[in-house]
């Protein structure tokens, strides 16, 4: 899910990165993101790709390409801007994730 990014309301919102929430019964993680190019489609029938860098991935791996079609409020298909502010989600059922175990200190060495 690709959307518009909206002014932030509160300071938890202004934080880059990661936002957890459990909504009916999912997981999700809201990344910023923005649009670094719209691509042509080479097909009429197809639509054109927005390529989305998204802010503190992995260099080699920061940049997705969706199809440049979305519907406003109104059910009217828009598409992307160049240079425009998304919020990337991803969504997962709770049977899909796992909880993370605290990191073990225990084998680290104390430094001397």
């Amino acid at each position: 899910m690709v959307e518009a990014r909206k002014t932030p309301n509160s300071e938890s919102e202004q934080k880059q990165g990661e936002q957890q929430k459990a909504v009916d019964g999912k997981t999700s993680v809201t990344l910023a993101g923005t649009v670094e190019k719209v691509i042509p489609s080479i097909h009429p029938s197809e639509p054109d790709k927005a390529q989305i860098a998204i802010e503190g991935a992995e260099e080699l791996y920061r940049e997705i390409r969706v199809p440049n079609t979305l519907q406003n409020g109104s059910g009217k298909e828009v598409a992307l801007k160049q240079g425009a502010d998304v919020d990337v989600t991803i969504e997962a059922d709770a049977n899909a994730t796992t909880e993370k175990s605290p990191p073990d200190t225990s084998q680290r060495k104390k430094a001397p």
